[in-house]
This record gives C-alpha cells, structure tokens and sequence, in this order.
C-alpha cells in the first residue's frame, strides 16, 4: 500500500480501531517493560487484545522464551487504547517499546516518517523465514514509499457475509453465490424473527473509523460512491454516498441487531455465536472463532462473497501486523520474535494446541495447502483466501482515487475525519438525526481536509 507524500501526520494521532478483532478487556496486562525501555535478554511488546493476540501471549513464554532465552513482556490494551500508546511512543522514538502491533493503515504511514525499523535485510538473512511465502496483498500493504518492508502480518483478513444456513433451509432460503446488497436486504427482512429473539443481519454500528466506517465504506465503494475523487475534492454529499449511506442505516434500523449503534465487530461476533442474528457481514477472521470446536454455531454457518452493486468485489483488505520501533535497543531480539510469531512454525504450533480452525491465517500460502487446516476450515478457507487476493486497495470503486485504501483512506487524517463522521453516521442509527443532516456535516469535516490537499 502506497501512502501519497503529502503531509507529515501529526504525532499525536489517536489511532482509533481499524477493521478488526476485537476482544472483552482482559483483567491482567503486563509486568516487566517500566518506562526506560527493554535491555538485556528481554523485549517488550505492545499488542492488542484480540484472540489470536491473547493466544500468542499464552504460548510465548513456553515456545518462543524456552527456545531463545528471550523474555517477552507484553502490554495488551483493548484497539483504541493501544492505538493512542503506539502513536505516542513510536512519533516521540521514545523506545519503550520493541514491537507493536500496527495494521497496513499505520505501518506506510509510519515507516514514511522514520518511526519504524526496516526488515529487508532481516529477511535476507533468513530464508527459513519464507517471505515470498507471504500473500503478495499483504507484502504490498506493509512496504513502504520506498520499496522497503517495515511490517509482517500476524494475520489477514478481507470481508464476506456469514450467514446460518439451518435457518435459511428452515425457511426455504438460498444464499446466492455473489449476493447484491439489495439481494441481502431482501433475505435480511425474511429471516427476521425466524427464531424467538433473531433479527436479520447485524451490521456495525458502533462509532469508530475502524468500526463502523469500515462496512460502511465498502459499501459506500460498491454503490458507486468515495470520500475524495481524484482530484481531492470531498464526496460525501454526493447522492451515491448518500444512497450508500441511507441503505446501510435502513438495513439495519429494519432488520438489524438490538442496540444497533452500540454494536461494534465484538458484539456482532456476540450476536452470531448466541443465534441472535442470522447473517453478519464483517471480517473474515472471524469466520475461525464461529467454527471454533466449543462454539455453538460450529457448522452451521455458510458464507458468501461481500456484496456489490456496481462493482465485481467489495471486500476490504486489512492485516494486524509487527512493527519494530526505528528507536529499539534490541532490533535483533525484536526481529526473533516477529519471525517466530509471523512464521510457519507458529501456526503448526497454534494448530496443535488449539486447533487449525484457531490458526492465525490469511497470510501465507502454506497455510492454504496445509491439509490440516484446510480440513479444519473447509467451510471458510478457500472463500477468505479468494477475497484477500481479490481486494483492491488501490481501486476499490468505479473512480479513481487519490490515496489508497478500502475500507479507510490512506492519508494520517483519516483517523479524526473517519471517526467524526462515524459518530454523526451512527447518531442516524439510533435514530437521532437523518441520515441527510449527518452528511451533511460529515461533508463539512471532509472540506477541511480536501482543501490541505487540493493541487498538490
């Protein structure tokens, strides 16, 4: 992913959730980083919550530690609070922290800036590590203006629709093999109340650049519509980004899950795995934990491609991955445990203690011929693999556009502009104002910043 050189984003930004994972806050943190940084035989590693995070955590000491002699310490923080932390010590190079996790929105952002340590030399010293292994979307989305590597994913993830196929049969149902929107908000109103308690499809709601704003805007992309066009001007009172927008709030205002506007990837995760909702559209990753061997919808789900309109895909691409702060005083140590939590060998670990469906996936090839896993996630792995390798980050839509991005714009702005309008997107939802008078504001927030960029 290439970010434009256009300004230098402000050090300060608070980076708010971005698409993906998230988790209930976890009582216990750390031990062990203090304030003057890592030294010695140890690193410290800023993450977020998410499942798969807490799982590395878990298995670290006894895997990574027993075979190193590196002690890791990590921060784990719910998205929003880990985004702010990051921002904050890695613009300073306050070198608190070694390693963060940072998602393909940051990591060209950041590695334009300085902030973070290359890994193409690391790389070229390891060949055990596999880097051509790594999906080419995702090797792409971590490399800088520069052509050099600053990241390496954890996992990856594009976009798709899950849906309970026992209900859908139940009520004499078929999911079409490449739905249109309309075509779900059809289904949607049909499958709404087919259980005691089920509404039709939940869709995030939840104020957030990375929350709400990203469905949002791969369907904003699918109906023809954009933030900027080419030239930097903003498009958010165009009537193909308010057609987008009105569909999404009356979808799921009509058949969408209870407290809608509240409602962020975790609670729609919730939802799904309580049989409160009989479709979901969201990240692909979250297809591993609803097929979970102790979740109670394993085996009942179907999953289809993310719907369109105008276009031939609308998935979104995204990926939590390793940065090494510029500032580390143990890049070496930092690199030895990227390439252990990012490698081969971690995910035949993962697949051996939690099972393949839990395997951190949409990242490397292997993992999409491994037997195990393709076993284990029959349901959903060859779909999830198609739609990472199908997304568009640098044409998403039916126009051009002048900074990369799906489901956000790959510009340091986007942050504060992406959750403003958010919250004014979401205040519709719950039904207190039109959706109208929230672009209409929305379009006077993304004048500010068109007028920073126009004719550069």
């Amino acid at each position: 992913m290439r970010i434009p050189s256009r300004r230098r984003p402000r050090a300060t930004l608070a980076m708010a959730a971005a698409g993906t994972l998230l988790a209930p806050l976890l009582s216990g943190c750390w031990a062990g980083a203090g304030g003057t940084g890592s030294g010695g035989d140890s690193i410290n590693v800023l993450m977020v919550n998410n499942p798969q995070m807490t799982e590395l955590q878990k298995l670290t000491a006894a895997h990574f530690t027993k075979e190193t002699g590196i002690k890791v310490n990590f921060t784990v923080l719910p998205e929003n609070d880990v985004r702010d932390k990051i921002s904050q010590d890695f613009a300073n190079q306050a070198g608190q922290y070694d390693v963060a996790t940072l998602s393909n929105y940051e990591i060209p952002i950041y590695a334009r800036n300085g902030w973070l340590h290359e890994m193409n030399t690391y790389v070229a010293k390891d060949p055990a590590y596999d880097e051509q292994d790594v999906l080419k979307p995702m090797r792409q989305s971590l490399t800088g203006v520069d052509g050099k590597l600053y990241g390496q994913p954890f996992y990856g993830e594009s976009s798709f629709l899950m849906y309970r196929k026992d209900v859908f049969a139940a009520k004499g149902l078929t999911m079409p093999a490449h739905p249109t929107w309309q075509q779900i908000a059809g289904l949607a109103a049909r499958v709404d109340g087919a259980r005691p308690g089920m509404k039709g499809v939940c869709l995030r709601g939840l104020p957030g650049w990375g929350e709400l704003m990203a469905p949002l805007t791969t369907v904003v992309n699918t109906f023809g519509g954009t933030w900027f066009d080419k030239s930097w001007k903003a498009r958010l009172d165009s009537p193909e980004f308010e057609k987008a927008t009105n569909f999404y709030v009356d979808l799921v205002r009509a058949h969408g899950e209870s407290g809608a506007a509240q409602s962020g990837f975790a609670e729609c995760l919730n939802d799904m795995t309580q049989g409160k909702v009989a479709m979901w559209y969201d990240a692909t990753s979250a297809a591993g934990l609803l097929e979970a061997a102790n979740s109670p919808v394993k085996g009942k789900l179907g999953y289809a491609p993310a719907p369109v309109v105008k276009t031939g895909s609308s998935g979104w691409l995204y990926t939590w991955a390793w940065g090494i702060q510029k500032a580390s005083r143990n890049p070496d140590k930092a690199w030895k445990f990227v390439s252990w939590a990012s490698g081969k060998g971690y995910e035949q670990l993962v697949g051996r203690t939690s099972g393949w469906s839990n395997v951190p996936a949409g990242k490397r090839a292997s993992t999409y011929t491994n037997a195990d896993y393709r076993t284990s996630a029959a349901a959903f792995q060859e779909m999830t693999r198609e739609a990472i390798e199908g997304a568009r980050p640098n044409d998403p839509g039916v126009q051009p556009r002048p900074a990369p991005g799906i489901q956000f714009v790959g510009i340091p702005e986007f942050t504060d502009l992406g959750t403003k309008v958010s919250q004014e997107i979401s205040a519709a939802i719950a039904g207190r104002q039109s959706v109208a008078s929230a672009l209409k504001t929305s379009q006077a927030l993304a004048e500010k910043i068109s007028k920073e960029y126009e004719g550069r």
